[in-house]
């Protein structure tokens, strides 16, 4: 069994890296639980290699010119040939680790540890992975350095927030499409190609519509454009004041319509995605469909994002998403969408 530079096996390594999915991303854990391998190997890493940037774009207590130096010392750690750059990493993030560290922290402190099993994979998985997480780990230093002197991110336009969503979440669709595209009909990759980018935007744009709130509270950034608090008379020092509550709600609406835009697009996404390499339909279409259960929930109750924080589905109905893939059938994905899209599916 191969050990790396700390005298850990890479198992113990690969251990760790599933652990830590299930302790930072309720979704990423019902998706990684739903995959076979390697493909769980390979989504589990991708998906912690960007938490790690993600960790640092958010962390408010970073100035944001070391924000920016962080992440790109971060990206140049993607080259597999470069281990000296992970030491270097770890010994510029250090300074910055929480005294108290949550999950999160854990996974930056740990960096190495996915940066490593990121390296042990097949040629093909690291290739196909490295592409589009240097390119969210780059984007999110690019927008930290354009709001450098805000101290935050302050959306501008729509269009500025679609492409901060890409940098943020195009990972997800770029990822799985160039892991299975090997094993798919040339149609198949025309198709996932083609509307990966609305699979990616949904799921961001959701959070950003259903997070607004506590986004500016404990990451002091604003995803919710200025150009639409205008509109209603507001900036983006309003952003989760109760006290304009009815102002912002007509912005939160307008982005989940953006969310919604992107239904049909992932829906296509979902149907062109072959089962090869461990991958499994349901792995993609469970977090699809609690989009569409948060929308459902963002429309009928807006104000929530601002008065408590967030919207959120309930666990019942998570459980009954998940429910419908069990066993070796398929169920048919646009009458799940359109029964949830009505009510919680645990209420039929």
């Amino acid at each position: 069994m191969s050990q790396n530079h700390t005298g850990r096996s890479s198992q113990e390594d690969i251990a760790w890296c599933y652990d830590a999915v299930h302790r930072v991303s309720r979704t990423f854990s019902l998706t990684i639980s739903e995959l076979d391998e390697p493909m769980a190997r390979d989504i589990c890493v991708g998906y912690l290699l960007c938490r790690v940037a993600d960790t640092i774009e958010d962390a408010g207590h970073i100035p944001p010119a070391a924000q920016a130096e962080l992440l790109r010392l971060y990206s140049r750690t993607l080259d597999p040939a470069a281990d000296a750059s992970v030491r270097a990493f770890d010994d510029a993030a250090e300074q910055w680790l929480p005294g108290t560290r949550n999950a999160d922290w854990e996974v930056v402190d740990n960096a190495s540890r996915a940066v490593g099993v990121f390296r042990s994979l097949e040629r093909s998985s690291l290739e196909t992975i490295r592409k589009p997480v240097r390119e969210l780990v780059d984007g999110m230093a690019m927008f930290v350095d354009r709001y450098a002197e805000e101290g935050g991110l302050r959306i501008q336009t729509l269009d500025e927030l679609e492409e901060y969503c890409w940098y943020a979440a195009g990972t997800v669709g770029t990822l799985v499409t160039g892991l299975v595209s090997h094993e798919a009909t040339d149609e198949q990759v025309a198709r996932m190609e083609e509307n990966a980018r609305a699979f990616a935007l949904l799921l961001q744009l959701v959070n950003v519509a259903k997070d607004a709130a506590t986004d500016l509270e404990e990451e002091n950034n604003v995803y919710l454009p200025l150009e639409l608090l205008a509109e209603q008379g507001l900036d983006h020092n309003d952003v989760g004041d109760p006290a304009h509550t009815d102002s912002l709600v007509p912005v939160i609406e307008q982005v989940t319509d953006r969310a919604e835009g992107y239904l049909d697009g992932a829906q296509t996404w979902l149907k062109a995605m072959p089962e090869t390499r461990g991958n499994k339909l349901s792995a993609w279409a469970i977090p699809f469909l609690l989009a569409v259960g948060t929308i459902r929930e963002l429309r009928q109750r807006p104000a929530d994002v601002i008065e408590e924080g967030n919207v959120k589905i309930s666990r019942e109905e998570v459980h009954a998403v998940c429910q419908q893939f069990v066993g070796d059938g398929e169920p048919p994905l646009g009458e799940l969408r359109r029964k949830i899209r009505q009510r919680p599916l645990h209420e039929y």
